[in-house]
């Protein structure tokens, strides 16, 4: 549904602000993009979307090419920008209804699509005021239910619950999930890594224009925290003495009462090192993975790049 090869856009004073982006996102997934202020995320999107011209790549969304098929692209994208782009003289109701009519929606189709997305989101008492009358979180609502307003296939949201509390933020959460489920596919741009980790089906890190990492989640931790880990607990203080490992573990971790191992195929050898700790009597209470959080991926990322740790 997006699909990308060596895409960068450079500006006239030199500066790539995205250079060799290449990614691909299928229907019904959520790509999560990470990175700092400045990191090229925004101007992936723009060319996305055709709003900004490639100086060199190639990109194709829903099916179009950004350069030869822009009007196709707009009319099966709904995109939610860092600037909400709001008129702030319009009601919330006359801007839906302008957009619907952007989209090509008939009458029916507009009044339809507006009364609902005004119910879901919760500011339909507040259809007829003007935009420039909303709270930050409720124009950030009315943003989002414009970018859903021609139901597109594809979806782009710039940090989509910022200004946002959290029940209104858990409400958009909960949509952005169900719209993948129906075939859409999204790209989120989010400072939010638990968001992200929540949403998202695979997350590229970004950092001065280069995708560093793209993958699963579970592909980056093992790719940038290493080997998954599991903690054995036990009741009482408990000496493992030289404990027979199977191949492919090692001990990472010695506490009394605990033992911490690193694991390369858990499926294989999990049920082989219970064997052998059992086979010790050892008091365990419990044995199960220690949680990694992508915010320890991402922080690490961030602190290996800056060292040098990735090719210039």
């Amino acid at each position: 549904m997006i699909e990308t090869k060596d895409l960068s856009k450079q500006f006239n004073n030199n500066f790539w602000a995205v250079n060799g982006v290449t990614i691909n996102v299928q229907p019904g997934k959520i790509l999560a993009f990470l990175g700092q202020n400045g990191a090229g995320k925004t101007t992936t999107v723009r060319m996305l979307t055709a709003l900004l011209m490639p100086t060199r790549g190639w990109a194709r969304v829903a099916g179009y090419d950004v350069m030869k098929n822009p009007q196709e692209i707009r009319a099966n994208v709904g995109v939610l920008t860092e600037q909400h782009g709001l008129y702030m003289r319009m009601t919330g109701e006359e801007y839906l209804e302008f957009f619907g009519k952007v989209y090509g929606l008939d009458p029916k189709a507009r009044k339809a699509r507006s009364d609902y997305l005004f119910q879901y989101f919760g500011i339909a008492e507040s259809a007829g005021r003007r935009c420039g009358e909303y709270s930050k979180g409720m124009k950030q609502k009315l943003a989002l239910a414009r970018a859903l307003m021609h139901d597109p296939s594809v979806l782009l949201l710039d940090e989509p619950t910022s200004a946002m509390d959290p029940e209104s933020s858990r409400l958009v959460r909960d949509e952005i999930a169900r719209l993948r489920s129906s075939q859409r596919t999204i790209i989120i741009c989010t400072h939010n890594l638990a968001e992200a980790e929540a949403l998202a089906d695979h997350i590229a890190i970004i950092y001065r224009g280069r995708v560093l990492l793209n993958g699963t989640l579970d592909e980056l931790k093992r790719q940038v925290l290493g080997p998954v880990e599991y903690e054995a607990k036990f009741a009482r203080n408990f000496d493992a003495g030289e404990l027979a490992l199977p191949q492919g573990v090692t001990l990472a971790e010695r506490c009394a009462d605990s033992l911490r191992f690193r694991i390369e195929a858990p499926l294989a050898v999990n049920p082989m090192l219970v064997q052998a700790l059992t086979a010790r009597q050892a008091p365990l209470i419990s044995f199960q993975e220690v949680p990694r959080k992508l915010e320890q991926v991402y922080l690490k990322t961030m602190a290996d790049v800056q060292g040098g740790a990735y090719a210039a």
